[in-house]
């Protein structure tokens, strides 16, 4: 799944490509997406100029002039695909095409886990995919004492919580991992006993590899690809996803006897941890 710094790169890729465009047609060839696509979706874009875009937590939205946001999620496998021209024939799950007087954007989905939608702009903080929405990795109210107070009396693992989109949004599985690991915290520890430090810590080491990783086009581990088909490239700067068995950079035990980094399953999701640096 696409996570905050493979969004933010695909609106970043989105902006450059069709700011200020016109949507001159729509196709929804597949409306069955996690959602139900709109029946007037078509309709009530075409015509539109796209204005802007903007990132909250793991949705792209794209602002129109008409009152109008498209809300966009990506799910598992979902990505958008630009294009000079529309394709004579389309991909097999190629679900809605785009066109614009500068190309066209079109949205592939495989698995048919993401989210295409329409909003009022003016509402978009309530639409039911942001009311229950935590704090952005870079708002200045993320602070230790935000964080102290929200893991207080929970007993669930650190790294749960991290992926608890009510907390802070935008960080997924393989990130998650990855503070940790900067951090020094292990995975597995309960939230309640994170301290004030490591609290910091954490906030700390999530805006630097969130920051690195849209500096590098995000991480590319099995669908992922920007818009215009390249990969990103954060994946070779991983510490510890996706390294089992492996020393990590900053140890230096004996792996030998340590047998290196561990994977563990929290949640149904996989962990990768290094037992001798994290604590």
């Amino acid at each position: 799944m696409p996570e905050l710094p493979e969004v933010e790169t695909i609106k970043r890729a989105v902006e450059k490509f069709a700011l200020n465009a016109t949507i001159v047609s729509a196709e929804v060839r597949q409306p069955k997406l996690r959602e139900s696509v709109p029946v007037d979706f078509a309709s009530k874009i075409v015509g539109a100029k796209i204005i802007s875009l903007q990132r909250i937590a793991k949705y792209m939205i794209v602002n129109l002039d008409n009152g109008l946001s498209i809300i966009w999620h990506f799910g598992m496998s979902g990505k958008i695909k630009t294009e000079s021209v529309k394709p004579e024939i389309a991909d097999k799950h190629d679900h809605i095409i785009i066109t614009t007087d500068k190309g066209v954007l079109i949205y592939n989905d495989a698995r048919r886990f993401g989210l295409v939608t329409l909003c009022e702009s003016e509402n978009l903080k309530n639409h039911h995919c942001f009311k229950r929405i935590g704090l952005d990795p870079w708002d200045e109210n993320l602070t230790p004492d935000y964080l102290l107070a929200k893991l207080a009396n929970r007993k669930t693992a650190i790294k749960i919580a991290l992926l608890d989109q009510e907390i802070i949004c935008g960080i997924g599985n393989i990130y998650a991992s990855e503070i940790l690991y900067k951090a020094h915290i292990l995975p597995q520890r309960n939230s309640e006993s994170i301290t004030k430090h490591e609290a910091s810590e954490i906030i700390k080491y999530t805006r630097e590899i969130l920051d690195e990783s849209i500096k590098a086009g995000g991480s590319t581990i099995h669908d992922y690809k920007h818009p215009d088909g390249n990969i990103g490239y954060f994946q070779q700067k991983h510490c510890v996803y996706n390294k089992t068995g492996r020393s990590c950079p900053d140890c230096k035990c004996d792996i030998t006897k340590t047998g290196g980094i561990k994977k563990d399953v929290q949640g149904g999701r996989s962990t990768f941890y290094c037992p001798t640096l994290q604590k």
